[in-house]
């Protein structure tokens, strides 16, 4: 799918990886290890969606990830994506998955002050009351539908992607 952009600061929280003493590790070790805990942690936050990606693996390298695997579905692998994008320690992802059944690709919307998912609803599909079919899209990240904040990043599906 590419390189996508996320904001960094933003999003779930991830536990910042314990530092050994100072007096061990070089600052490259340092920031190698603490790479490898943020990898671990992304994984976990995948694994625990049960989206069915098989041979998942995530690497970092600062606030970067790239995340491989073979993914079930197009939804399975933006879900993914979008659950490790979303978190406080990321900016970026290179999605290099792969998808066994491919569908159509759906639209990211980074969310704005004063944004709900009946407004972007309304932007995307003329009307305000399909904000259950956004939402339905992003669980099970998303567990309530008033509980968007700026700066997440959403799918929207079915939408033709603007030029």
């Amino acid at each position: 799918m590419g390189l996508f952009d996320f904001i960094l600061g933003k999003g779930k929280k991830v536990a910042e990886p314990a530092a050994p003493q100072a007096h061990q590790v070089s600052p490259e070790e340092l920031q190698k290890l603490r790479n490898a805990k943020r990898a671990e942690a992304l994984v976990k936050e995948v694994e625990a969606l049960e989206l069915g990606i098989e041979e998942l693996k995530v690497e970092v390298d600062g606030a970067q990830a790239i995340v491989f695997g073979k993914a079930p579905t197009q939804a399975a692998r933006e879900k993914a994506v979008l659950a490790i994008g979303n978190t406080d320690i990321i900016e970026k992802v290179d999605d290099r998955m792969e998808v066994v059944a491919v569908e159509a690709a759906a639209v990211f919307y980074t969310v704005k002050s004063g944004d709900t998912l009946s407004k972007i609803a309304k932007e995307f599909y003329g009307k305000a009351m399909a904000y259950p079919k956004i939402f339905e899209a992003n669980r099970p990240m998303l567990t309530d539908p008033d509980k968007i904040y700026p700066g997440q990043v959403l799918r929207i599906p079915d939408v033709e992607p603007k030029s």
